[in-house]
């Protein structure tokens, strides 16, 4: 196996009790560094009715990615982060580079982890 081939693995972000423009805010940080399941122009869109809105996109995670900068939110982010183990850490480390990050729960398995992310504008 070559060594500098690079490999991807994928992490499913869900956002919700945020506005649309705070989830399109945080899936264009994370477009920046990996390639995602969204076109570039996709935003994401409420759907008419009643419950809470729940926006998901899937992040193929690589080794190597940019460094994204601090970005404003108008509110605070609920997200879910599930994936494996390196996977999920290489994307926290993504968003605590744009957010203030702080870990609400966490539930780990043999091979994935699903964590509980609340974010607020500006890195810590």
């Amino acid at each position: 196996m070559n060594s500098t081939q690079e490999y991807t693995t994928p992490v499913v972000v869900t956002l919700s009790a945020c506005s649309k423009e705070d989830a399109d805010t945080v899936f264009h940080v994370l477009a920046r560094s990996y390639a995602s399941d969204r076109a570039d122009d996709d935003a994401p869109q409420y759907v008419s009715g009643h419950g809470t809105t729940v926006w998901t996109s899937t992040f193929e995670v690589s080794p190597v990615h940019a460094a994204a900068e601090s970005v404003p939110l108008t509110a605070p982010v609920e997200a879910g982060i599930q994936g494996g183990y390196w996977a999920v850490d290489r994307l926290m480390e993504t968003l605590a580079s744009a957010f203030a990050v702080q870990e609400e729960g966490m539930a780990a398995g043999d091979q994935e982890k699903d964590i509980q992310l609340r974010l607020t504008g500006g890195s810590r």
